[in-house]
């Protein structure tokens, strides 16, 4: 990992470059590899040591996909993950194994995740069990206990089986787990998606709890974007593979620059009935290529209301945008820079859109 400037924040995870790509292969007897579908395709992102970044897009981006990688839970295709320092594209089986201490995810559906035939005291001492801690019989029970506290159950419930709870209660046995090895990381993969709203909101406040009491870094994976603000110090944008859209929640929230996070935003219902019969709604027009034939230049531009001469021309880079420090995007509307899709590797100059600046991708909703 690079050095950090004095006083820049502390990367905890770092992607470079990062991609998943999964083969299609034909159907007749040969199976030959035909194509490939680019979940994950040229990632670079940073996770800052103690703070939440929300990971947003819509389903099918890749996001789940890139927090799997993250862990190397997949294989990446290429680029680099490093944790701490470590390079986790290179490691061993017991390097590997000391990272699944040290970052742990929590699943999207809390009762698939979770054994039927184990109980909750068998599923969360597991960790315990596998990285050596809290040895014997007694001291695991106790922990046991402690971490069953911590996500708001009582320990009574130890003996139970998953069945018996319902779909919030699962998901906190699923943190408890998660939690188990004392991690530093954790990938919460739209770990409220499957559950009610009401209970959405229990299982925000107490993940908020727990980063803040234990000194957690969280990667936050989910499709909406409200819960995603209110949990978050930075958010992520995914479209087709790529991040497009990076900075703090406030500034991305108040002021998106990239159409695509405005289209996202514009979707968020509003709790005042006035408001929300008056508030601008961005509906974009066609569907989501797919992954497997990725438009050339900026993957956005097929669905774009501003798309202009370069945009299927130069694949664009993340580049500093609006008022606030830390608050990139890629998109030709702040300049013209990225790499041509002929592959010459030249950036050409930053220039503007005739008739389109930044203020009208902000716009005024």
């Amino acid at each position: 990992m690079t050095s950090l400037a004095k006083g820049a924040p502390d990367v905890l995870v770092s992607a470079r470059g990062l991609q998943v790509h999964f083969p299609i292969r034909s159907g007749g007897a040969l199976r030959r590899t035909t194509g490939a579908l680019r979940a994950v395709d040229g990632v670079d992102l940073d996770v800052y040591r103690g703070e939440t970044l929300g990971l947003v897009g819509e389903s099918g981006c890749g996001k789940s996909t890139l927090g799997n990688a993250l862990l190397r839970l997949v294989p990446p295709t290429g680029g680099t993950v490093t944790f701490d320092g470590l390079d986790v594209t290179g490691m061993g089986r017991r390097q590997l194994r000391e990272l699944r201490r040290r970052a742990g995810m929590v699943f999207q559906d809390p009762f698939a995740s979770l054994d039927p035939r184990r109980t909750v005291a068998q599923t969360v001492s597991e960790p315990l069990e596998v990285h050596g801690l809290h040895p014997g019989r007694q001291a695991r029970a106790a922990r046991v206990r402690e971490l069953l506290e911590l996500v708001g159950l009582d320990p009574a419930v130890a003996a139970r089986y998953p069945h018996e709870f319902s779909g919030g209660q699962r998901q906190r046995v699923g943190i408890a787990r998660a939690l188990a090895g004392e991690p530093d990381f954790l990938v919460c993969d739209e770990a409220i998606a499957s559950l009610d709203v009401s209970v959405q909101a229990q299982v925000l406040n107490l993940l908020r709890r727990l980063q803040r009491q234990l000194g957690l870094t969280l990667l936050f994976i989910s499709h909406d974007l409200s819960a995603v603000r209110h949990v978050s110090d930075r958010i992520a944008v995914m479209y087709l593979g790529r991040v497009v859209e990076v900075g703090p929640a406030a500034a991305v929230a108040a002021e998106p620059q990239m159409p695509y996070t405005r289209a996202l935003l514009s979707a968020v219902p509003l709790p005042h009935p006035e408001l929300e019969r008056s508030r601008q709604r961005i509906v974009l027009r066609g569907d989501v290529p797919s992954p497997s034939r990725v438009p050339s230049g900026c993957r956005f531009r097929t669905r774009c209301p501003f798309v202009f001469e370069p945009c299927p021309d130069v694949d664009p880079a993340l580049q500093p945008v609006g008022s606030t420090p830390g608050h990139v995007a890629a998109c030709h509307l702040h300049g013209v820079v990225g790499t041509p899709v002929d592959g010459s590797g030249s950036t050409p100059a930053a220039s503007g859109p005739p008739g389109a600046t930044a203020s009208a991708v902000r716009g005024t909703g």
